[in-house]
């Protein structure tokens, strides 16, 4: 009967590969590609059902939003963890995956490119002669309730709806980029066909965007009445996305060890909090150093357990 060798006889191909940190993009970088990706999510968002003619226009702006928002988190989402929704910040923020001073950043960032999304639609619609001006182009897009709702929906239910659906969103996306999911490079498709159908319902009820920048960049661009309803589309996402939050940060704090991550052939892109979050980065990175000093598994926080789950990959002998 063969005796197993101990781990301190072993030679060193039987010891795990040194821990290497992925420098984390500047705060420069991360605002311009939230900015960008919110600019592009607005233009689509906005753009589609403002250019829409019926008979042929084979793809709903539901739909296509939701395209837009995926194509925008893969091809930015490395850099600032595609949030490109103040709602989806704060709900980052109340997890603890994103510094409070970041998060202020961001929004910033989002307002700045809704903006000039918006404002790169109204001087296309200054070109087209047929259409009756562009504040009522723009009033057809923006949201609200009551008489500016399709359905005449009052207040109270396109507010359950708002609340309900930036919930929902908030919650696919901080459970699809969380470290520990195995299925994390889907996060993008996820998160986008959450917005696609989402937006389906919003859009009968009162053109509710689930976004605060979204709102506000349609606001300003149409009836001043708009601007009156404006907060009830940055109250009720926000408030969703606390609720989500608050349950994922509940979810961090009472799990237990993470389960191991199946082997990647290839490094992918990193969202939510690996990316966002640098004191979680740096507590998890400390965490694995003690535990290989120490010959133990640390019994850190959350967010060095999911750390420790990223690196200890299955197959590999532990110090």
């Amino acid at each position: 009967m063969t005796m197993p060798v101990p781990a301190s006889e072993r030679g060193p191909a039987a010891r795990p590969a040194p821990v290497t940190e992925t420098p984390l993009p500047g705060l420069p970088a991360r605002l311009s590609a939230e900015a960008l990706g919110t600019l592009f999510v607005v233009v689509v968002g906005l753009g589609v059902p403002l250019f829409a003619v019926p008979q042929y226009n084979p793809m709903s702006a539901s739909l296509a939003a939701g395209l837009a928002l995926a194509a925008a988190m893969l091809a930015f989402g490395y850099l600032s963890g595609g949030h490109f929704n103040p709602a989806v910040t704060v709900g980052n923020a109340i997890a603890g995956r994103i510094k409070l001073l970041d998060a202020a950043a961001y929004l910033g960032a989002q307002l700045v490119g809704a903006l000039l999304g918006a404002l790169t639609l109204f001087g296309v619609l200054r070109t087209v002669p047929k259409l009756n001006g562009t504040q009522t182009a723009f009033d057809t897009v923006a949201a609200g309730f009551d008489s500016r709702s399709v359905i005449q929906a009052p207040m109270a239910g396109v507010l359950l709806v708002e609340v309900l659906g930036a919930a929902l969103l908030v919650a696919v996306y901080l459970g699809t980029t969380a470290g520990r999911n195995p299925a994390k490079a889907a996060a993008p498709f996820a998160v986008g066909l959450s917005m696609a159908v989402l937006l389906q319902l919003g859009q009968s009820i009162g053109n509710a965007p689930f976004n605060p920048a979204r709102a506000t960049a349609s606001a300003l661009f149409s009836s001043p009445d708009a601007l009156g309803q404006l907060w009830l589309f940055w109250v009720a996402p926000l408030a969703g996305a606390a609720v989500a939050g608050l349950v994922f940060r509940g979810f961090a704090s009472t799990s237990g060890r993470a389960l191991p991550v199946p082997a990647d052939p290839e490094p992918e892109a990193d969202f939510g909090d690996d990316v966002d979050s640098d004191d979680a980065y740096d507590a998890g990175a400390r965490d694995v150093d003690a535990g290989a000093a120490g010959g133990g598994v640390s019994s850190g926080t959350a967010p060095a357990d999911e750390a420790r789950a990223f690196f200890d990959k299955p197959g590999k002998p532990t110090p």
